[in-house]
């Protein structure tokens, strides 16, 4: 049987997508947890050039980048394809994936790690990435479709963080009358069982994202 490995956190959202792509396909692996202020050698030794998780291991040769990792399973085990068979359709699945880590995740932490100005215009750009989210979900119960598949993988961080900056900071940028069908999408897709028995404790994730918002905060204005 073929040897796999996942290192990842806690509470990574990126580590995440390959713990559902690889429990959707249902590919035994084992977990390693990094402290990333003292990093393994593992680590080091599988992702050298940047030195960050989630690395998957498969049979001793290492993947980085989550994006990439999804690239990698959904190419080597063909159970439950994550990917459509229409190459347009597949193209824009890695549109969206891209999308959701350079303008939704960028603009939503930009407001989460703001204050004042800033923030209110950092809002505004998180709400219209937010926008084209609801647009493309038009007549679709997930971004894949029928079925959950790569689009929801790579925003399914959306599902449950959102939650968690609101708490943190008291910004609720998802709004069930502006964004109706983003709302539908956060309930089906977090209460799919995969995907709802792995995610973080979120009461660990607010601690955690309370001292990531003032360590940020005070970086910004320089205190």
């Amino acid at each position: 049987m073929a040897e796999v490995k996942l290192f990842r956190t806690w509470s990574s959202p990126f580590a995440l997508r390959i713990v559902w792509a690889l429990k959707l396909k249902d590919v035994p692996y084992d977990t390693i947890f990094e402290d990333l202020t003292n990093k393994s050698s593992s680590l080091l030794q599988y992702n050298p050039v940047h030195k960050k998780i989630p690395v998957l291991v498969h049979n001793g040769k290492s993947v980085a980048e989550s994006l990439v990792i999804l690239e990698y399973i959904e190419e080597t085990w063909k159970q439950y394809p994550l990917l459509p068979q229409d190459p347009h359709d597949r193209a824009t699945a890695r549109f969206w994936a891209k999308f959701s880590d350079e303008k939704v995740l960028a603009s939503m932490l930009e407001a989460f790690t703001s204050e004042g100005k800033e923030q209110e215009e950092a809002i505004v750009k998180a709400k219209q990435n937010l926008k084209y989210l609801e647009e493309e979900l038009k007549g679709n119960r997930f971004f894949g479709g029928d079925r959950i598949g790569y689009a929801d993988v790579a925003l399914g961080w959306l599902a449950h963080y959102e939650g968690v900056f609101e708490e943190v900071c008291s910004i609720k940028l998802i709004e069930e009358d502006e964004f109706p069908l983003l709302s539908e999408w956060i309930r089906t897709f977090a209460d799919a069982p995969i995907i709802k028995e792995n995610w973080p404790p979120k009461d660990k994730l607010v601690t955690k994202f309370q001292g990531y918002r003032e360590a940020n905060v005070l970086k910004k204005i320089g205190t």
